[in-house]
Parts: C-alpha cells; structure tokens; sequence
C-alpha cells in the first residue's frame, strides 16, 4: 500500500473562503496535517521533520496503514511566518478535517496556533526540543525539554569548567523561558550569572555580543540562538578567537551547524540532545541509513526527524489500540494507561500521562577542532518530570497553560 501525500499551496483568501468537508468515513484514509516549514528562517532545520513523516507514512502504509486504513499526508509550508500557522491550522482543522496535526518549529509557532487547536479541540504533536512548560490536552510533545537537557548539562559543564556563565538566547519564548531555566540551575549550582543577552531573531552581527563576553571572562557560554540568522554567531565568535567553550540545548542537533560552518567555528561546543545522526547504536544507524537511501538530498538527519518519525509510530499505536478510533478523548484515555512506547532511532521511549511529553536518552555531544563529534556522557530514560511534580496532571485536569520555572502550575 503506498502512501499519498497531498502538498497544498494556500493564500489568505483561499483560507477564509469554502465550505466544511464532510466527516470521513472508516474506510477512508486518516489525514495527517502537516504545517512545517519548508522555506524561510527554518526551513534548514525542519525540511528533515517532513521528510521523516513521509519516511514513516510510507513504512506505515506498507505494512498495512493504521487499523487498517492508509495514512494520506496533506502537507502545508508554514514559511517559517507565525500568522500563516493561525491560518492554516484554521484551515487543516475546519476545511480539512484532518485526523490530527504534526506542526511546528519555533515556540512562538506553537504559542501562535495552540489556541486554535484547543478552539476546535483537535489533536496537535510538536516533535520539537523546546524550552518546556506545556500543560495543555490537545498537544503531544515528543521532544526533550529542559530538565532532561539543562538538568544534565549545565551542572555538567560547571564541574567540568567552572561557575561562571554567560547566555546568549533568541529573544522569543523560547529564549527567554530556557534562559529562565538555566539561571535557576546555575544558582543551584552555586554558580553565577555574570551576562544575560537576549538577541532578536533578525540580527546576524555579533561584534558588541562578542566583546560584551570578553568584557566578563566568563568560564563558558550557553547559546540559545535559533534560525539562519543568528547561526552567523559561531563564525565570528571564531573570527574573534573567543576560544570559549559553549553549551546548548538546540545547536548541533537542530541546526547541525557542525556541518554548515567551517571548522574550528564550534570547537568545544557541548550539548544535550535525544538524537543527531552521529549516535553509534544499531536503532539509530538503521534510521540514517534508511533515511538517507530515501532522501538522498539530506543535509542531516537531526534530532527533529527522529522526533517526528517516532511521533508516527506512537500515534499509529495509539489509534490501534482505541480500536481505530481518532477521537482525541479515545486517544487520551491510551495515553493515560502509561504505557504508550516505542523503540525507535533514539531508543526506548514513552509517553508521560500526566504531561503527555516523552522520555528520553539524552546524549551530550561535544564538537572537537574538526567538527568531529564524540559522546562524553549519556543519561538514560531520563523522564519529563518537572510538569508532573508541579502540578501538572493532564488525566484529571486541563489548564491548557505554559509554566515556567518562576510561574509552575502549583502556585
């Protein structure tokens, strides 16, 4: 059985104007959204997160679709723009009515169509790391956040370096919320925030950023810098011979900016991720190999492609085991059996009830003067516990909230 991909261009005008399609029936596909972005300040990082579902959706259909009916995907490029994710999750919800939604990138993406999704009470899965704090019924997140990367790396890096710590972060949610994380860390940690900066999305010059952290000798950085824009940091913190040793929960396995820039930009740059090609385990060599031979056009298989893979898998297992039902509430209560898993790329994974975001395996990468990447530590099944332990409890109750550290659900 070969899966259908449905690749739909949509204007304002087409979004807003049409009727609503009639309920499917059980014989007839399962819809899969798909709103990534394929052009714009992204598109680097998420191209990889579609190939990965129509990797999935291909294998799935294959072997006999989900329940029996085949998966056809209808695919949107969200061009990396915040207001067109409103308009077309309006659009894949209402007009389409597809069965669930795998959409997003940025955390101002998600923030931009998650009350559309609760309006309409559809199904969203964000297969990204990101910086945490969604308590919400209607979402399943599938990538790391930040007490399995930040709890494992920055007391990592401050034995390793010393206490004194620089960040610089995209001044978006995302930015802010993990810079908030690691502050409080670092202070658990009997360490100190000596400089604080939070960088717009559009700039690319670094010089006055660069010479503020001279000006504070830190021990080490943590670079929060997302997009194509302030990926240019590297390059000239290089240029400049900052000689700094880095930390991030994003780079490498998001943007694999070991790859896109010259050595020795990102020498001594240390991170946290559930999974980059570069993990050495039969499960995560199989994926590379396999994904490779499909798209060999690649530039990398990051974390967010395995996310989104994996993300296929447990969806699949979740409408198989509510006997075919794609009813959220039917979803739900499979979640909420606690042991919705799969052994995929980065290893075995599960899906916390409570939150309804995923364990991990998180791999600390370290970029040496070549850009070679090696392992100096793993941490295994490390659970997304923070929400849980706060007050979060998605069986009993939906707030359909962000928290963060400062603001938990328990206040």
């Amino acid at each position: 059985m070969k899966y259908s991909t449905i690749q739909r261009t949509a204007t304002l005008s087409t979004l807003l104007a049409g009727s609503l399609v009639t309920s499917a029936s059980a014989n007839d596909p399962i819809q899969i959204g798909v709103l990534e972005d394929q052009s714009g300040n992204f598109a680097a990082v998420t191209q990889a997160k579609v190939n990965a579902i129509e990797l999935a959706a291909e294998e799935i259909n294959e072997a006999g679709g989900i329940a029996g009916r085949e998966v056809e995907l209808v695919i949107y490029d969200t061009q990396s723009d915040d207001r067109r994710y409103q308009e077309l999750m309006r659009r894949v919800l209402q007009r389409d009515q597809v069965d669930t939604v795998f959409a997003g990138f940025a955390s101002s993406s998600r923030e931009a169509y998650r009350p559309i999704v609760n309006q309409f009470d559809g199904l969203a899965f964000y297969n990204n790391q990101y910086e945490g704090g969604v308590c919400d019924a209607n979402m399943i997140v599938t990538g790391a956040v930040p007490e399995q990367q930040f709890s494992t790396l920055i007391p990592w890096m401050m034995e390793k370096y010393g206490p004194n710590v620089y960040t610089i972060a995209a001044d978006y949610n995302f930015g802010q919320i993990s810079a908030e994380w690691v502050r409080q860390i670092v202070e658990e940690e009997g360490g100190e925030i000596v400089g604080e900066e939070f960088i717009p999305l559009d700039v690319s010059q670094f010089s006055q950023t660069i010479q503020n952290i001279q000006g504070e000798s830190p021990d080490f950085v943590v670079t929060l810098l997302v997009g194509s824009n302030q990926a240019s940091y590297y390059e000239q913190a290089a240029s400049a011979d900052l000689g700094l040793p880095m930390a991030s929960s994003v780079n490498v396995g998001q943007g694999y900016e070991h790859k896109r820039f010259a050595p020795p930009s990102l020498e001594n740059m240390f991170v946290t991720t559930n999974f980059i090609e570069e993990v050495d385990t039969p499960e995560a060599n199989e994926f590379v190999e396999k994904f490779y031979e499909r798209f060999p056009d690649t530039p990398y298989v990051n974390q967010e492609a395995a996310n989104s893979y994996i993300a296929m898998y447990l969806y699949k297992q979740m409408v198989e085991r509510a006997d075919g039902s794609t009813d959220k509430e039917d979803l739900r209560n499979v979640i909420a059996e606690g042991d919705v898993c799969f052994d995929g790329p980065s290893g075995r994974v599960c899906l916390d009830p409570k939150s309804q975001h995923m364990s991990h395996n998180i791999f600390l990468a370290q970029v040496d003067e070549n850009h070679e990447i090696s392992f100096p530590e793993t941490w295994e099944n490390i659970e997304p516990y923070w929400l849980g332990e706060n007050g979060c409890d998605l069986t009993q109750n939906d707030p359909s909230a962000q928290y963060t550290p400062s603001s938990p659900p328990n206040e």
